[in-house]
């Protein structure tokens, strides 16, 4: 396989396999932010994208979709299990998340998680051309970039973390704490989210590896002479061209009619899209709605929530229980308040098309982002570039990485469940001159910081490094 300029290194591949009922084998674009995010950028560069195919003992040879080079990592049941659902998703994701769950320590998947990311470090290493670049991205292979750096200490490296950098005192009680910083401090540039990220980063290496730390930049020791390793905030943001030709359809417009027509046509539709995740606060969201119902604030007649829960590891138990919660909770409410005629909250345990979710996202009038810890939600950009109405309230947790730029939602704090009901009547009530002057500025923020911001900016950083080891 011929080398390539740019290698992506990342979990899973941008393309999903889909087998047909003939047997025939086809790859279809994934969804998620991570893929929307980087796939105008593989196509615009001589690029590699090296990932796992999303399935078990699945052993495939580099190819072609999309336009873009793809190089599939072969995982076996064990270590999807150990290195996937067990140390990525149960122990790493849990803790970086505040610990919203208990995260779990078990050596044996560690080791798997060692094994998987020296065999993603070897792929990229053998796939990128000399004096090229390698950008991995998040928690599943936080090792890679030292390991890629040790093979080939010719290329530039960068690393972006998707998910939250938890404070010190969360982040000490990883067993394999050092090895993790040390991985990450291989990269050239490693973004985060936030600024906080960023911040709780830096102190982390301050004090578990006494590095030299001096504003953004680590001087990282090495055999021949120490080197700056530059350590901050590159917030992510969507592709919105596809979000503006959607909302431009007759078809897609006519459907956001149809959902409210569906629903009876509420005073106020209010909506949320996430993952099934007990970082998201679907439980809190769904609270304060019945409350609100149950005191007379809001009446089943004029308001409803649909609320999206797209599956999600869905052999983890944390998430098999986060579900009957939910579910029971849903049942609950809409057995109290349920008319003939309305219903309180439409739940919908599946994932939809792109169409469709533009088409929710037109009937809405309230957004509800209540994630307990996010590190950024794409969700609430994406709402707010479709809504060119000028229309719609953003309600958003100040413990997502969105609230550091989108200063004109409600902001919330989830936990709170008085001051989350508060705030969503704030945002049911709340007039079209206020939604417009709100919307307005939030619109700006977000067709103005893009993907293509975002990449930009990243690949500027990693950029000047090169420039200064030419």
């Amino acid at each position: 396989m011929n080398t390539a300029e740019f290698v992506v290194v990342a979990n899973r591949l941008p393309v999903d396999r889909v087998v047909g009922a003939d047997g025939s084998e086809t790859w279809r674009t994934s969804p998620g932010g991570l893929v929307a995010a980087l796939e105008p950028v593989m196509k615009s560069v001589d690029g590699a994208w090296v990932g796992w195919a999303g399935q078990a003992d699945l052993e495939l040879e580099p190819f072609v979709a999309n336009d873009i080079r793809l190089i599939p990592i072969a995982l076996s049941e064990q270590e999807v299990a150990e290195y996937y659902e067990g140390f990525a998703n149960d122990t790493i994701w849990p803790l970086y998340h505040d610990v919203i769950a208990p995260p779990q320590y078990h050596r044996e998947w560690w080791d798997a998680y060692v094994t998987v990311n020296r065999r993603f470090a070897e792929a990229a290493a053998h796939a990128v051309a000399q004096n090229g670049t390698v950008w991995v991205h998040d928690y599943q292979l936080q090792l890679v970039p030292e390991m890629v750096r040790a093979l080939r200490p010719d290329v530039t490296i960068g690393y972006f973390h998707h998910i939250p950098f938890p404070a010190h005192g969360l982040y000490a009680q990883l067993p394999w704490r050092d090895q993790v910083l040390r991985g990450l401090l291989g990269a050239d540039v490693i973004g985060f989210q936030r600024a906080q990220d960023a911040n709780y980063f830096l102190a982390a290496v301050r004090r578990r590896l006494q590095y030299n730390v001096k504003a953004s930049i680590v001087d990282v020791p090495g055999e021949t002479g120490s080197r700056p390793v530059l350590a901050k905030a590159f917030p992510i943001s969507i592709d919105t061209s596809p979000y503006l030709d959607l909302i431009a359809k007759p078809e897609v417009q006519a459907r956001a009619k149809e959902i409210r027509e569906s629903l009876g046509h509420p005073k106020r539709i209010l909506l949320g899209v996430d993952r099934l995740d007990y970082t998201k606060g679907i439980r809190h969201r769904i609270k304060a709605y019945g409350e609100l119902l149950a005191e007379g604030r809001l009446k089943v007649e004029d308001v409803t929530l649909i609320q999206v829960a797209s599956p999600s590891r869905e052999r983890v138990d944390a998430y098999v229980h986060l579900r009957d919660e939910i579910e029971l909770l849903v049942s609950r409410i809409n057995g109290d308040t349920d008319t003939m005629d309305h219903s309180a909250i439409r739940y919908l345990h599946q994932g939809f098309p792109r169409e469709e979710m533009v088409a929710l996202y037109l009937a809405a009038d309230v957004m509800l982002v209540t994630a307990l810890r996010d590190g950024m939600n794409l969700v609430a950009k994406e709402y707010i570039a479709t809504r060119a109405d000028n229309r719609g309230v953003l309600v958003l947790s100040e413990f997502t990485g969105a609230a550091d730029e989108l200063r004109q939602a409600v902001r919330v704090n989830p936990h709170d469940i008085e001051g989350l009901k508060d705030a969503i009547m704030t945002a049911v009530e709340m007039d079209p001159a206020e939604q417009g002057r709100r919307m307005r500025s939030l619109r700006k923020r977000v067709l103005e910081h893009d993907v293509n911001a975002w990449s930009s900016s990243f690949l500027e950083a990693l950029s000047a490094v090169r420039a200064r080891h030419a």
